[in-house]
């Protein structure tokens, strides 16, 4: 790899950076008249739009921040495939992606470096690399998510599970092995989402976090 191509995938990061860094809940929020910062949890994600907002803005913030992590990763396996750099060794040019674009909606520069949580801009960026790995984690979302009506449990479990699942299917040659360095990436994301819903964790144990599912 050449000065040239390592300068390439640093605009690439930088750029997957100022991506993630597009707050597209507060914006959602602002185009209803409502600062998402200062309703609810105060967190700019899906799951305050949907609370604050209404389900439709909820889902469309959930998509805008799944296409955040899936867009850049695609572009990166574009211009390598088209051999306009060379590939990242071990996944690495995918992963540095992935964490820009996680950090920039954690820490966005449009909102004096604060944010979200990320977990939607993560699975987006996964989904491009692991696609199976990441339908699998999204399904045991959704399955804990209906039966618990907990979105932060769902997430919690399912960040957990993704690194498990992407071994396993690894393991059981459904899908390619992965890079060790790449799976560890993606323990890494799964102890990041658990550190970011800290307070939920603390709430669920205390029986105080907010729940979808509706009271008789």
């Amino acid at each position: 790899m050449n000065i040239e191509q390592i300068i390439i995938y640093i605009v690439i990061a930088l750029a997957g950076y100022m991506i993630g860094s597009i707050p597209f809940g507060f914006i959602i929020g602002k185009l209803h008249g409502i600062d998402i910062r200062k309703v609810g949890s105060g967190n700019i994600g899906a799951t305050n739009v949907t609370r604050s907002v209404g389900k439709t803005a909820g889902k469309i913030c959930f998509l805008l921040d799944f296409c955040k992590g899936l867009l850049p990763v695609l572009l990166l396996n574009l211009l390598v495939g088209r051999q306009v750099i060379a590939p990242p060794a071990g996944g690495v040019g995918a992963a540095a992606v992935i964490l820009a674009v996680v950090l920039g909606h954690m820490f966005s520069c449009f909102l004096h470096f604060k944010g979200g949580k990320g977990i939607a801009c993560a699975v987006g960026g996964l989904a491009a690399v692991v696609p199976l790995a990441a339908l699998g984690a999204f399904l045991i979302w959704l399955a804990v998510f209906k039966l618990s009506g907990y979105v932060s449990l769902g997430s919690i479990i399912g960040a957990i599970m993704l690194p498990v699942l992407a071994w396993g299917l690894g393991f059981l040659k459904i899908t390619p092995p992965l890079p060790l360095g790449l799976l560890l990436f993606f323990v890494l994301l799964a102890l990041v989402a658990v550190w970011t819903h800290r307070s939920n964790i603390k709430r669920l144990f205390n029986g105080t976090e907010n729940s979808f599912r509706k009271k008789a």
